[in-house]
């Protein structure tokens, strides 16, 4: 099943899980790729696959590059580490025999969704069952394993001695980066009905922010646990719950003084770091990351609408609706360009100055999904068959 919209959390319908943002009397029109003028040549420089991908689960699974290695994690439990040069498999591991029925009852096997993170020579990885390991970056040996507390669906930060994950229930959860032992968990309000993921935390100058499902921004204290503040971005507003859903289901993005959030349904923000006042706000929805580069902010909507943001002020420079409701993953900024993925598994290249499509490159026909990684001049893809590709422009 395709997901037009990001699944939602509905506590008896379908299994839990609703999909779609429109009613059933709402027509969804996908754009078809549209005629461009190609002015750039994008290039596959190396690519493999890792297990059998996610299918057509969410997930936020990504290739993580560090160490000369690219780290790639599948939903059935395989993670592998290729060289970052070559694409040479360096190691290879699989969460089932890993770890056996004792520790994937819960899923009934592997059901991997929050990381690939990498950090001080390991790599952390996250299941729905709420198991979350450290493996050692330079042969996957597993250096710890523990329990988080709740769905692992997002990606790790490490936070100096301690690596923090967001977990499915809302709690923030700290375990220390060489044992595994849990430090201290932050438990956020939990609205009703919420997206389904839930956003990365970030860390600098001795707090870690997240944000939250009920539409705010919070800076946790690293050394106790404790808030120091919370900002909201979007107060929920509408008549049912899904009119309130403002969940804050992304990275917030640390630059300077300031941080910048987005919310579904609510708002783009910036904040003050150091007091958590709200500097500026604009209306936009958007459950991805954002991207930056220089003084604008990027950002797809939850329609795969594409802006280009001042920073400084909130205002918008450009558009493009071109690719409309083609499920784009998140921006990321390479070169003079934007890149997203979509559906039928397009790597799309924006000009960064005026919004412009200017080229295109398939990757994989089961579609991409997750943002795109830009490390030392390429591009790091993931598809959902488990295909994962590098790319660059000669």
């Amino acid at each position: 099943m395709k997901l037009w919209c990001k699944t939602l959390i509905a506590c008896s319908l379908a299994v839990g899980v609703l999909s779609g943002c429109a009613s059933n009397d709402e027509e969804i029109v996908v754009n078809e790729l549209p005629d461009i003028q190609q002015t750039i040549d994008p290039q596959v420089v190396w690519s493999d696959s890792v297990g059998d991908g996610v299918g057509d689960y969410f997930s936020r699974l990504h290739p993580e590059v560090r160490y000369g290695k690219v780290f790639v994690a599948s939903r059935d439990g395989t993670v592998t580490a290729f060289d970052q040069q070559t694409g040479a498999e360096v190691w290879s591991v699989d969460f089932d025999d890993l770890f056996g029925d004792s520790d994937l009852k819960e899923t009934q096997g592997a059901r991997i969704a929050g990381g690939v993170y990498a950090a001080q020579n390991k790599v952390f990885v996250g299941d729905e069952s709420g198991l979350f390991v450290a493996l050692n970056a330079a042969d996957g040996a597993l250096v710890w394993k523990t329990k988080a507390s709740g769905e692992v669906l997002s990606t790790p930060v490490a936070a100096e001695d301690m690596i923090v994950v967001n977990s499915g229930k809302g709690v923030l959860d700290a375990f220390d980066i060489d044992t595994g032992e849990k430090k201290w968990s932050y438990e956020s309000t939990m609205p009703s009905l919420t997206l389904r993921g839930t956003g990365s935390p970030a860390y600098a100058e001795g707090g870690v922010f997240v944000g939250t499902a009920d539409g705010k921004v919070a800076v946790v204290i690293k050394s106790n646990g404790q808030v120091a503040w919370e900002a909201p971005i979007y107060t929920p507003k509408g008549g049912n719950e899904f009119a309130r859903m403002a969940d804050v289901d992304m990275t917030p993005l640390l630059l300077g003084e300031n941080i910048y959030a987005v919310s579904y349904n609510g708002n783009l923000a910036s904040i003050e770091m150091r007091t958590g006042r709200v500097v500026w706000s604009r209306k936009y929805s958007s459950y991805h990351e954002l991207a930056q580069a220089g003084l604008q902010l990027y950002l797809v909507d939850d329609h795969s609408r594409v802006y280009a943001v001042d920073r400084r002020n909130g205002q918008e420079v450009w558009s493009n609706t071109q690719l409309l409701n083609r499920e784009l993953t998140a921006p990321a900024a390479y070169r003079g360009y934007l890149v997203a993925g979509d559906l039928e598994g397009y790597l799309h290249f924006f000009d960064r100055e005026t919004g412009n499509l200017v080229g295109r490159i398939s990757v994989d026909g089961s579609g991409l999904y997750s943002q795109p990684i830009v490390v030392d001049d390429k591009i790091y893809v993931q598809g959902r068959s488990g295909k994962i590709a590098v790319i660059t422009l000669p």
